[in-house]
């Protein structure tokens, strides 16, 4: 390219339609790279098209910085949040969906679970953007509860029923292991041994042998098998249609489980009952929104951290989440590689 060196101006070199700054590739190839980069890991991608590892991310890096200036957030109604670990340790990055019916994507990542973290993402979409969401889906965690409370001030804040349901999981399987190691050191047959996934896992997902290994164990009066049916009744708690109803039976089912002398279930209806009205929001919605859209987002967030054998910095993990889930824009170009 042709450099001219203006008295008035200084140097000035000619700008092409074809190419952007100091990139030594054309934004052609550029975008084609990053096409395959979705598809591959950026090894892949280098190898398959005999370039080097530094040129993908050069071409994936143009592609999603120029996405993310064009993009239109338009009007937010319901988003998803939630928090995945990268790295080693505890290393944990925030993430916010758009979880509507017609646009599922990353809005934004945040670098650490914090309140100071998850503050940014209100302040990148504005208060008049925040206060027209209608949804939240989040979990029980405090500092987002908080947040979610101070700005989106218009919004039905639903509970992540999948933390609800392993919450229930994990005092069931609390109940079990304590009670199976007291009946080895009491000397009674350990009836309990290798039933945990029986008592854990869903009646219809059980195999056979886990089915007759249920049947032999509910034939004892314990109290891991009354957990286990306390754990069974609570799942039509889902099933109602009507707010009123459903916190009824919510209501009933903790009366009866606190009479039960079971504590890691007493305390798991201290839980429900703290959070009895945002659990109630799920019914309040018309279960039209739920957790399951986050959890299926964070199950490809992490598979693209497995298929790079995961990435060694916050940048290159933002880069790449933001590429494969965020379905930015592209530029339009005339012409494309096939």
């Amino acid at each position: 390219m042709r450099r001219v060196n203006c008295p008035t101006c200084g140097v000035k070199v000619e700008e092409v339609p074809w190419g952007t700054g100091k990139h030594t590739l054309c934004k052609a190839y550029m975008l084609h790279l990053a096409h395959w980069a979705r598809k591959l890991s950026w090894k892949e991608t280098a190898e398959s098209f005999h370039t080097s590892w530094d040129k993908v991310v050069q071409s994936v890096q143009y592609v999603v910085e120029w996405g993310l200036e064009h993009r239109e957030l338009g009007t937010i109604r319901a988003i998803g949040v939630d928090e995945i670990q990268y790295g080693n340790g505890h290393q944990y990055v925030t993430l916010v969906y758009q979880i509507e019916a017609g646009c599922i994507r990353l809005l934004w990542i945040g670098k650490e679970r914090t309140m100071a973290s998850f503050e940014k993402f209100f302040t990148l979409i504005g208060k008049e953007l925040a206060e027209k969401i209608e949804f939240v889906c989040s979990d029980m965690w405090k500092p987002y509860l908080t947040l979610i409370e101070k700005h989106c001030t218009n919004a039905l804040n639903i509970l992540d029923r999948f933390r609800v349901v392993a919450k229930l999981n994990k005092a069931l399987d609390e109940v079990r292991a304590s009670e199976a190691k007291k009946m080895v050191q009491d000397g009674y047959e350990p009836v309990l041994k290798k039933s945990r996934w029986c008592l854990l896992k869903k009646p219809e997902n059980l195999t056979d042998h886990q089915r007759v290994k249920l049947r032999e164990v509910l034939r004892y009066n314990l109290k891991s098998v009354r957990a286990y049916l306390y754990k069974e009744d609570f799942q039509r708690f889902w099933k109602y249609e009507s707010p009123v109803w459903a916190g009824k039976f919510m209501d009933q089912w903790c009366r009866d489980v606190m009479h039960s002398k079971i504590d890691p279930l007493k305390k798991f209806v201290g839980t429900l009952r703290n959070h009895r009205e945002l659990l109630l929001n799920y019914f309040r919605a018309k279960k039209a929104f739920s957790s399951g859209v986050v959890e299926g987002l964070n199950n490809k967030a992490k598979v693209t951290m497995r298929k790079a054998y995961g990435y060694k910095t916050y940048e290159m993990l933002e880069l790449s989440l933001y590429h494969v889930l965020g379905k930015l824009p592209e530029p339009q170009l005339n012409h494309r590689f096939f």
